[in-house]
């Protein structure tokens, strides 16, 4: 590839600052750009991007390239955070990762990248680009343990013509490697695991600021109650920490299950505001053999024929392999195996082999 104006999404931690490197190296005019996407309480013991800021700026000063600090938090909160919420209220799960990659980094950074007259962005996600036919095709990254293109399904084929993915073709040991021996001083930083804007602090107190909630009764498969929700919004399904009934022995175990058996969440009426609470984690109710999903969004530009492929209810879950049917509103997935705790608001993911087809939210779940 001819030398390029290319802008970089740095966030102060390794892979974007390996990724800048990579691109440096190979001749092309880099320029730094560090994304603020959240203002309030930013101040906070759980906020760090004042601190990511730092790292960033220290990163581009070994590189040998400038860093601008941009601020995209109005967008961020009309696009993400306002989407975000209202997916909560509903009683579902988003995931914002999803939303943030689709609005603001490969959208509002892109357009922002393209005014400082970039060629192409880059960014310090797990995945990998290929062009077939003259069709952008978005693969999983090399590193399993890694791969980032479930966070990435929603990206269209002009954002994907834009876009750069360096470390796609690494293990992330090679990229801490590759920051140690050129000296960056965030070569140990550990990886950031917090949602952006809401950090590492409990997430059912932060949530408390924004959402209206209505405590209600918890209770089994049996219609008994076991004690009292704090508000349904609060809860995801397959949930088992911070239920407040743990070692309610005398309830009855499931058969099998034994006594102390551990409690799940495996549905929430909103009808009634009941939390529905089963015990053990093979219990039938938290298994689903078939999806259907919503607000598709397909890395081709059109859905995929109706076949055999792979795909995931959440990040971090090994493929697993469906039917899938497309429909006149979104389509449907009915899968081999059973599926744990199918989460409405979070993405269904389709995969032929390492291509990442795209997906959609998933709308309701069945056995």
């Amino acid at each position: 590839m001819s030398p390029q104006r290319i802008v970089v999404g740095l966030s102060g931690g390794v892979d974007s600052a390996v990724t800048a490197w990579l691109l440096k190296r190979q001749g092309h005019e880099v320029v730094g750009i560090f994304m603020k996407n959240w203002e309030d309480d930013d101040d906070s013991e759980y906020c760090s991007s004042n601190v990511d800021f730092v790292d960033a700026a220290a990163v581009a000063d070994v590189i040998g390239i400038e860093v601008e600090h941009v601020n995209f938090a109005a967008e961020y909160k009309d696009r993400v955070f306002a989407e975000f919420l209202r997916e909560y209220q509903a009683g579902r799960t988003p995931n914002p990762d999803v939303l943030c990659n689709a609005e603001i980094k490969f959208k509002a950074f892109l357009d922002h990248a393209m005014r400082l007259g970039a060629e192409k962005i880059a960014t310090g996600h797990y995945a990998r680009l290929r062009q077939v036919d003259g069709e952008h095709q978005l693969l999983k990254g090399l590193d399993p343990a890694k791969d980032q293109s479930y966070f990435l399904h929603r990206l269209t084929q002009a954002q994907l013509a834009k876009t750069l993915f360096p470390i796609g073709e690494l293990k992330k040991t090679a990229v801490r490697q590759i920051a140690e021996e050129i000296g960056l001083p965030n070569a140990k930083k550990k990886d950031s695991t917090g949602i952006c804007f809401i950090g590492e602090r409990p997430f059912r107190e932060f949530l408390n600021r924004y959402l209206s909630h209505e405590p209600g009764p918890i209770q089994d498969d049996r219609g008994r109650t076991l004690g009292r929700h704090v508000g349904l919004s609060f809860y995801t399904l397959g949930q088992r920490q911070g239920l407040g009934i743990g070692g309610v022995k005398e309830r009855g175990a499931v058969r099998g299950a034994g006594d102390h058996a551990p409690w799940f969440v495996a549905r929430k009426d909103l009808s009634r505001n009941v939390l529905v609470v089963v015990q053990g984690h093979d219990h039938p109710w938290l298994q689903s053999a078939t999806l259907t999903a919503d607000a598709t969004s397909w890395v081709a530009g059109h859905a995929p024929v109706p076949g055999v492929y792979a795909a995931k209810t959440r990040y971090r879950q090994a493929d697993a392999a469906c039917r899938y049917e497309s429909g006149d509103a979104g389509f449907g997935l009915r899968f081999e195996q059973p599926q744990w705790a199918v989460t409405p608001g979070q993405s269904a993911v389709l995969y032929d082999g390492d291509v990442c087809l795209g997906g959609g939210l998933i709308a309701g779940a069945g056995g």
